[in-house]
């Protein structure tokens, strides 16, 4: 959960259109924690990063000053050095913002691809499957 302070928010008082992007980094940065993939263990034990490719935003109705969202975090499909994501920004009144994140895996300090390591792919995977099986429901980490 995040909630919207005053630096977030634009003269009028709603989420600036690029504070989205922040509340969905620490989404991902936390659903890769809670499923054992923290970034610092990415980056010294096998020296790899995930950076944002590609990411397309939805903007669906304005999130207000001091409003608590949840970002949630799915899965849908995972390849060799990317991961695509669907995350949803929900407010008190619905959802805020959708956006569709491709992920690519590439070697610390360069920009050529790595591999996605299998024990990772098993965990992101999982996540997959679970929303999957869920029938459409929210899924993955940040569940309520």
């Amino acid at each position: 959960h995040v909630r919207v302070y005053y630096e977030d928010t634009d003269a009028g008082g709603v989420v600036y259109h690029a504070t989205y992007l922040q509340f969905a980094e620490r989404a991902r940065t936390e659903a890769l924690r809670y499923i054992g993939i923290p970034h610092a263990e990415m980056l010294e034990r096998f020296g790899l990063v995930f950076v944002v490719h590609r990411i397309k935003v939805d903007y669906l109705r304005p999130a207000r000053l001091d409003e608590s969202l949840q970002v949630v975090t799915e899965v849908l499909a995972v390849g060799g050095a990317t991961v695509l994501l669907q995350q949803q920004v929900i407010g008190t009144n619905g959802s805020c913002a959708m956006l569709t994140v491709r992920l690519a895996c590439v070697q610390a300090g360069g920009n050529k691809p790595g591999r996605i390591p299998a024990r990772w792919r098993t965990e992101l995977d999982a996540m997959r499957v679970a929303r999957m099986a869920d029938s459409g429901q929210v899924a993955g980490p940040a569940r309520p």
